[in-house]
């Protein structure tokens, strides 16, 4: 399903985003207005509605609402299409493109669904051991079509195009559906170390010693910039404790909504978990080989 319903919902009014740089995500002050969410819907499946239960023009009430319409303005990605794919319900496809439904146009490819969670690994002590619903985040790409690469602001490993710079304010979206649906969590695999870097503002790994590595490896090259970070791991010039070649694997990463699950990641146990990956991990850069693919890239 297609629309172009940009006029109709074009940005009214100004919102702001809470400042949480120095709040942790799971703090009992929420993202979002308690009085915001939609009353309970019904799910409908093998329809054109979103996640099942909400309509194209809902849909875009709320992203007027939440500010993403402004900030496209603004952006001049102007006019939008939307693009909703149900054919493998309940994982949907869900684009924004500019001006057409084209690959050169893209601004947001998101892969969505609603699902029972449970880990894949067995989870450290003290994870709730019920049934977990969640809004699962399968794919996502943010990019702005209209803007070119530059000596100031490279490409990060799988861009086309350089981000939106709008990682709050689609949190926020998130959120909010995901409250609106009544999720436990927001589930993301970062395909990219610099995914699970940036989202790590917000979301924590289930398993602690995957949270470790990554602080750890933050901590070590904190006199790096994310950018060339991201490129010395995607590059395979990241050696790990071994001495080996460190490769990313994606893992489950959430944003706690449940009240058990934020007890759970601001647990002394899940905390100390962290901190002993941390104490094991020492990683290093092949700066030879770094300089040599990265130069060639750069």
């Amino acid at each position: 399903m297609a629309m172009d319903l940009t006029e109709r919902f074009a940005p009214q009014r100004k919102e702001t985003m809470p400042d949480t740089k120095h709040t942790p995500f799971w703090s009992s002050e929420t993202l979002i207005g308690e009085e915001e969410i939609f009353a309970e819907r019904v799910e409908h499946r093998g329809t054109t509605l979103f996640l099942g239960k909400f309509t194209m023009n809902e849909v875009l009430a709320v992203l007027g609402r939440k500010g993403f319409l402004k900030e496209a303005r603004k952006r001049r990605l102007w006019p939008l299409h939307f693009d909703l794919n149900s054919s493998e319900f309940p994982l949907q496809r869900f684009r924004i493109f500019l001006r057409e439904s084209h690959p050169d146009n893209l601004i947001v490819d998101l892969k969505i669904r609603e699902a029972c969670f449970h880990p894949r690994e067995t989870p450290a002590p003290g994870f709730p051991a019920r049934a977990l619903k969640g809004l699962v985040l399968e794919w996502l790409t943010l990019q702005n079509p209209a803007a070119e690469f530059s000596e100031k602001r490279g490409s990060l490993p799988g861009q086309q195009h350089p981000g939106l710079g709008m990682s709050k304010r689609i949190i926020d979206i998130f959120v909010y559906l995901a409250k609106v649906t009544r999720s436990d969590c927001i589930l993301a695999f970062p395909a990219y170390f610099h995914n699970g870097v940036l989202f790590s503002r917000y979301f924590r790994f289930v398993n602690p010693g995957k949270e470790g590595e990554v602080q750890a490896i933050r901590r070590t090259f904190s006199h790096m910039p994310v950018r060339q970070l991201a490129w010395a791991v995607h590059l395979n010039c990241l050696r790990d404790p071994e001495g080996k070649h460190y490769e990313w694997k994606a893992e489950e990463q959430l944003l706690p909504l449940a009240k058990d699950l934020k007890d759970h990641f601001d647990s002394r146990s899940y905390k100390e978990a962290v901190k002993q990956a941390l104490r094991k991990s020492a990683f290093k850069i092949d700066g030879e080989t770094f300089e040599s693919k990265f130069g060639a890239i750069d």
